[in-house]
């Protein structure tokens, strides 16, 4: 249920309410508004009708069912949209199109603070690598760890950058949590519930991928239990879903951006390396993503590609970026967005 306050409620009222839906047994999410606080209700769907009583407390304007599967996440609770402040200078959900870009894994300190600089002078706005790393096989390079998380700091403190990375464990949100600026689920993880839970009640931003097989309503109802746990910074990144189609690593799904953007308030990036699996792919699915809506870009760079540890293939170069990011500009434009 929403419980919609009147326009010039009062702190009082609106406490009223709060304690009210407690004592029924519900959680309430206060959303604060330009106009108005909406309360959303989150409980037991069997008995909210006992919450449609809450109309007649002092400063309730209306009680509104909420017909989505998924609650905070959806527009229902709240239409405005949401901007996530991630640094000084660097939101997503506003006119700012957020560029992300670094590196699959963190390899050595050298290679980070050389990309960073990089990225940083071609127009990105955070840094990405990845420390821990989920990969399909046992044997494949899992990450330097925690060294690499420093490393990983060090780099974006060097550039001036905020930093992502992917945490794989709930034991350790809250030492990448220490480090990281924000803090990403990957596709693999996007239904592990108790880590998004976990990351739910952490303070930092979170940067939650789209599963290889999740529909729309899955993916927004994994959105659904970080925000449930309190956090009201999600980012929807939809980075490619796996279909008969091979010829590409993932079929980029760019109507998720239009459909996500009518369902949910949150913020939505597109991640055009992992979905195509090929650099020469990247740019025009990268121009495609900001023309269809998207609020942000995550691309993968790499000083050398053919020597790359992890997703080479997927990689740009430094200059192939730089060339990227500058014919990037026209779409930015257009979109009536800025960098």
């Amino acid at each position: 249920m929403i419980i919609v306050m009147g326009a010039g409620a009062a702190q009082k009222e609106i406490r009223t309410v709060i304690a009210r839906i407690k004592a029924l047994g519900y959680t309430p999410h206060p959303i604060v508004g330009k106009e108005r606080t909406v309360i959303g209700a989150i409980g037991d769907e069997r008995g909210k009708i006992v919450l449609q009583g809450l109309e007649s407390l002092p400063g309730v304007e209306r009680v509104v069912p909420i017909l989505k599967p998924y609650k905070l996440a959806s527009r229902e609770v709240k239409p405005e949209r949401t901007v996530i402040r991630i640094a000084p200078g660097v939101t997503v959900g506003d006119r700012q199109l957020l560029v992300i870009a670094g590196p699959c894994t963190v390899e050595s300190e050298a290679q980070m603070i050389e990309t960073a600089l990089a990225v940083k002078k071609a127009g990105a706005h955070v840094l990405r690598g990845g420390a821990w790393k989920p990969r399909t096989s046992p044997y494949a390079f899992q990450g330097l760890e925690l060294k690499g998380l420093k490393i990983l700091r060090k780099a974006g403190d060097r550039a001036g950058m905020p930093i992502v990375t992917e945490v794989m464990n709930p034991a350790d949100v809250a030492l990448i949590a220490e480090y990281s600026d924000i803090l990403q689920v990957g596709a693999r993880n996007v239904q592990n519930f108790s880590l998004l839970k976990r990351i739910g009640k952490s303070k930092r931003p979170i940067l939650l991928k789209r599963g290889m097989m999740t529909t729309i309503t899955e993916y927004l109802m994994s959105a659904e239990y970080c925000l449930s746990e309190g956090s009201r910074q999600v980012i929807l990144c939809e980075r490619g879903i796996r279909t008969f189609e091979d010829a590409t690593r993932n079929t980029l799904d760019l109507s998720a951006i239009p459909v996500l953007k009518e369902r949910t308030h949150l913020p939505v990036i597109v991640d055009p390396s992992h979905a195509t699996g090929a650099a020469r792919l990247v740019p025009p699915m990268a121009y495609a993503a900001v023309a269809a809506g998207a609020d942000g870009l995550m691309i993968e760079v790499h000083p050398t590609p053919e020597k790359a540890l992890s997703d080479g293939p997927q990689s740009l170069t430094f200059a192939k970026f730089a060339d990227t990011m500058a014919t990037l500009r026209p779409f930015i434009a257009a979109a009536g967005r800025t960098l």
